[in-house]
């Protein structure tokens, strides 16, 4: 039935301010903006690992955020306990539960915004329960965290019109970015928010220079309805021109848990952004039924893409998680295996026509693999293109796939990551990661759950294994897969971990999320 994803990334105080600004360090240097994920523009790509379930001044899962310098290497901790922040550590908030990156500020240094969506807010006196708060921290010249400017947002900080209330869960998902027009943008997702009387229909917050505004299913022209349990706003990604939300709890007729994601364009239309289209699984084109418990939506990937004929990026391609579907693999054989997973790879055209290009499961022809219940295929997905700039290929496009309850001989649950041309045959040249198979460092254990976290850049995968149990691994590691590696070339894979490479040796669940 898939209801256990939901359940399962659930692993789950004093009022703060709407700004907490301190004055940063000294800067030796100018930032150089142009970048991703620089936070201390140097021209060198810098990893944000979260930590939310680490300890923090013994703190049960308080949570912490591990930042590493690409070009030096030296390592930085954020968390709540820095003095730059404004408020305490408490127990049960998971600092870092969802990563984001963009330059709020201008300054061409990076900005980490840091989702605590578990965080106890007081309204007047009266405490609210996982209401949720973000933090935004500016990178500078000389580093990220202490010393840094940090302003924090509550939900009403960002929209006068909207409440805090106990279990919002105020930045659950993040996405940043810059518009194809050159404007930044954030988006966080509060899929806890009520909407009317529809209790955790969820909705999302939208910022764009000037314009700061809110969205959900009852706003005129977005799909769907506002309803119980729907979720809007759980997951979220972007590209230059797009912004894609995931309501995996969106009921489609009588199906609920069913999921959809909404696709909306980054170009203001009434002071919101513009909805482009819905997808589920119910939609002509679409493969696949709409049933009970597939959650279509649970995790979504997006990444800039030119076609042929185009003179730029115009487009855009969606992978779209459905990890609770269940695959039929052998039509002779009534029974389905239950939580097996899919991915639908979407194209987004300039003329906001979305279309499927292909749907991925283990089932397809030629795909590796076999169909296996509670594998959860999809639960992570990851988009990258590895040309920038070009005209996209089955070459250059990647999808990865996390599939956290993939068995191998060494346990039950030990996971993988599978990874597809993202246009083509998903069968030509698809691949299955397991960690100490030529690839993945490290050796697999039962419950690893490789394939619960996923990053994807243009030179690289990476893969979080925050759940790791052998020697050395037991707080988690990230590894870093060049694209050549993966492709069976070329490479060395990089691991960051507790305990290594200066990154201190403490924490519980390393690379839950990555940035």
């Amino acid at each position: 039935m898939g209801m256990l994803i939901l359940a399962a990334t659930l692993i789950p105080g004093e009022a703060p301010s709407s700004t907490a600004s301190v004055t940063p360090a000294a800067a030796d240097a100018a930032c150089v903006a142009g970048t991703e994920s620089d936070f201390n523009g140097d021209g060198v790509r810098d990893t944000a690992v979260a930590d939310p379930l680490a300890t923090v001044s013994g703190l049960t899962r308080a949570g912490l955020v591990r930042v590493v310098l690409g070009g030096s290497g030296q390592s930085f901790e954020i968390s709540q306990g820095l003095p730059e922040m404004g408020v305490s550590p408490e127990a049960n908030d998971q600092f870092g539960k969802s990563l984001a990156s963009y330059d709020e500020n201008g300054d061409g240094c990076s900005d980490l915004v840091v989702g605590v969506p578990m965080e106890d807010v007081s309204v007047s006196g009266v405490d609210m329960p996982d209401a949720g708060m973000i933090h935004v921290i500016h990178g500078t010249p000389t580093g990220i965290g202490p010393g840094s400017t940090v302003v924090t947002w509550r939900q009403s900080d960002l929209a006068p019109a909207t409440s805090v209330e106990a279990n919002d869960w105020f930045g659950w998902s993040l996405a940043a970015g810059k518009t194809s027009a050159g404007q930044q943008f954030l988006a966080v997702g509060v899929p806890g928010e009520n909407v009317g009387s529809a209790v955790d229909a969820g909705l999302i917050h939208y910022v764009q220079g000037a314009t700061r505004t809110t969205a959900s299913q009852d706003d005129p022209g977005v799909p769907g309805t506002a309803e119980l349990n729907d979720r809007f706003g759980y997951s979220l990604a972007a590209s230059p021109r797009y912004l894609a939300v995931g309501a995996p709890g969106e009921a489609i007729g009588e199906e609920a848990f069913a999921g959809l994601a909404i696709v909306f364009s980054h170009t203001i239309t009434s002071g919101v952004p513009t909805a482009i289209a819905g997808v589920d699984q119910s939609v002509d084109g679409v493969s696949g039924t709409a049933e009970t418990g597939d959650q279509l939506g649970t995790s979504l990937s997006m990444v800039a893409y030119r076609p042929s004929g185009a003179a730029s990026e115009t487009d855009a391609l969606l992978a779209v998680g459905v990890p609770g579907e269940d695959i039929d693999p052998d039509p002779a054989d009534p029974d389905d295996a239950a939580d097996a997973g899919m991915v639908h790879v979407l194209q987004v055209p300039a003329s906001g026509a979305v279309t499927q290009l292909k749907s991925v499961d283990r089932s397809v022809a030629d795909v590796e693999g076999d169909v296996a219940a509670g594998d959860y295929f999809g639960q992570r997905v990851a988009l990258a293109n590895t040309a920038p700039g070009t005209v996209g290929t089955a070459a250059t496009v990647r999808l990865a796939v996390g599939v956290p309850g993939h068995d191998t001989e060494s346990g039950a649950e030990a996971g993988a990551v599978q990874v597809f041309p993202a246009l083509g045959d998903p069968g030509a040249g698809d691949r299955i990661l397991v960690r100490g198979g030529g690839v993945i460092p490290g050796d697999p254990g039962r419950r690893d759950y490789t394939g619960i976290s996923l990053m994807a850049t243009s030179a690289n995968l990476y893969v979080g294994v925050p759940f790791g149990k052998t020697a050395g691994e037991s707080r988690g590691g990230v590894y870093v897969l060049p694209w050549t590696l993966v492709d069976g070339g070329a490479g060395t894979a990089t691991t960051l971990r507790p305990g290594a490479g200066g990154i201190p040796d403490d924490g519980d669940t390393f690379g839950t999320v990555i940035r």
